[in-house]
């Protein structure tokens, strides 16, 4: 890899901060853990790590190429399906600092792989890696389905946003009501966020619905 001395640009990159885009990360000790990372940005918005940066914006550098192994295991080895990456070195005040570009998947969900072999999809929300929920699954395979996916509002889907504006919903209360499997009802909560008629926001630590 050609290292590029680009001083300027890693500096007005880390005067951003950590946000929705971007994460510093002083070392990568622990490729599964970066492939969190990786699954986030990939299924978000896409976005960049910066390897060799503290918390704080310092540059600590890193030390060897190690580093660069080590995210690409993390694309190559502790996701599915594997997300596209470029690494990028850069000299900065005598210190590498590698730039890991991931851009947003046209392949979602893309998973990170856990040290008990288990997947799970994340979401970057602000500076954070947030796992995803079965509604962010069910969105992305509707996302991919060849037909795409149509609504009408029938008296389930009307009692649904009436329980969601009351502050009355829950799925398993609402399915056993209706006699309706739970799953058949993450799916219309699926279809009624992509098509913009319920918000899924994150707020409190946690996901909530409403209109």
């Amino acid at each position: 890899m050609k290292v590029q001395d680009s001083a300027d640009y890693i500096h007005s990159l880390i005067e951003e901060g950590e946000h929705v885009n971007q994460d510093f990360k002083f070392e990568i000790s622990d490729a599964r853990k970066i492939a969190k990372s990786f699954s986030a940005f990939a299924n978000t918005e896409g976005g960049r790590l910066l390897i060799g940066v503290k918390d704080n914006g310092k540059i600590s550098g890193v030390s060897s190429e190690e580093e660069a192994y080590m995210a690409e295991a993390a694309a190559n080895v502790y996701c599915t399906p594997h997300p596209e990456f470029e690494i990028i070195p850069h000299k900065v005040d005598g210190k590498t600092v590698l730039e890991v570009v991931i851009p947003e998947s046209d392949d979602k969900p893309i998973f990170a792989i856990d040290e008990e072999n288990r997947k799970w999809a994340y979401v970057r929300i602000a500076d954070e890696n947030i796992q995803a929920t079965a509604i962010h699954l069910e969105m992305w395979k509707q996302g991919g389905m060849q037909y795409g996916v149509t609504i009408e509002f029938t008296d389930i889907e009307k009692d649904l946003l009436k329980d969601i504006e009351n502050n009355l919903f829950s799925i398993n209360k609402f399915a056993k009501a209706h006699n309706i499997d739970r799953r058949d009802v993450q799916r219309l909560i699926a279809k009624l966020v992509r098509f913009g008629v319920l918000d899924y926001t994150f707020v409190d630590r946690k996901f909530k619905l409403s209109l």
